[in-house]
């Protein structure tokens, strides 16, 4: 396979640096984002003395600051004439601080506006053999999609499946809208309890083997199984492609989650 250029989200921890090593193996190009620029460092040593290992580049971004994904896709554009595939992984399940300078609930921050952001301002790098795999889950519960504005009044577990579904929702929303001019853009659900860090402070538990989710997340991004997949689900708890929660198929709910998300990149924007 000749190399991608690939940018990683949370590539740090659990199923994102798992999926680092996958992709360093095979000689990608990466492009590695991470909150601590420490943990990054070290984490590109590593991976940059696998045999096979191709160009790493590294990225610093909280993701809970939308404008700092604003300056990351900057940055990102900047050095990069082409991104062949995006991994939206970085993902918040609990945090001391629930709410984000700009207002928002941190799981809407991070794992359903963010992500959306940034693939946004990296379609122009993007053509049509391209690839946005969005880390969903199985935890998917219906929301208001005001909700998205402010914090939540909700526990992490209701609010973090929230976000699951509003990521999938938009999800399916950009890959009917880009049509054939655009990237394939596919939610995954990598498995349930795997054993990341999140899932152990969530659950109290061990959880699975992460390569489980990272060998998924491959396959989303580079194998021919989902050359065609544009606006699916893949539910690795049953190994194949299944329906999401019924609002994401739902096309007009879609549109007023994407909506909303709009209004709040604009008025961060603006301010």
């Amino acid at each position: 396979m000749e190399p991608k250029t690939i940018l990683l989200t949370g590539a740090t921890d659990g199923i994102g640096l798992e999926t680092a090593r996958m992709l360093a193996e095979d000689g990608h190009t990466l492009l590695l984002h991470g909150r601590n620029p420490a943990k990054l460092e070290a984490i590109e040593k590593m991976l940059a003395a696998l045999p096979g290992a191709g160009r790493i580049h590294l990225y610093v971004a909280d993701l809970s600051r939308l404008t700092n994904v604003e300056t990351m896709a900057r940055a990102v554009s900047e050095a990069h004439d082409r991104l062949d595939v995006l991994i939206n992984n970085a993902g918040v399940f609990t945090s001391p601080e629930t709410v984000t300078p700009d207002g928002l609930d941190i799981r809407f921050a991070v794992n359903t506006i963010a992500p959306y952001s940034l693939t946004r301002r990296l379609l122009p790098l993007m053509n049509a053999r391209g690839r946005v795999v969005n880390l969903s889950s199985a935890a998917q519960a219906s929301l208001a999609p005001k909700a998205l504005h402010g914090p939540s009044r909700l526990g992490d577990g209701a609010v973090y499946a929230q976000s699951k579904l509003a990521l999938t929702m938009w999800s399916r929303h950009m890959a009917l809208s880009l049509g054939d001019d655009g990237p394939s853009v596919i939610a995954v659900n990598p498995r349930s309890y795997l054993g990341s860090k999140m899932v152990k402070e969530a659950y109290g538990r061990e959880g699975a083997d992460l390569g489980i989710g990272a060998d998924i997340l491959c396959r989303a991004a580079l194998s021919e199984e989902f050359a065609d997949a544009s606006g699916t689900y893949f539910d690795n708890d049953v190994g194949r492609f299944a329906s999401p929660h019924p609002d994401a198929l739902d096309a007009q709910k879609c549109r007023e989650v994407v909506r909303e998300i709009e209004a709040i990149l604009s008025g961060i924007a603006h301010r």
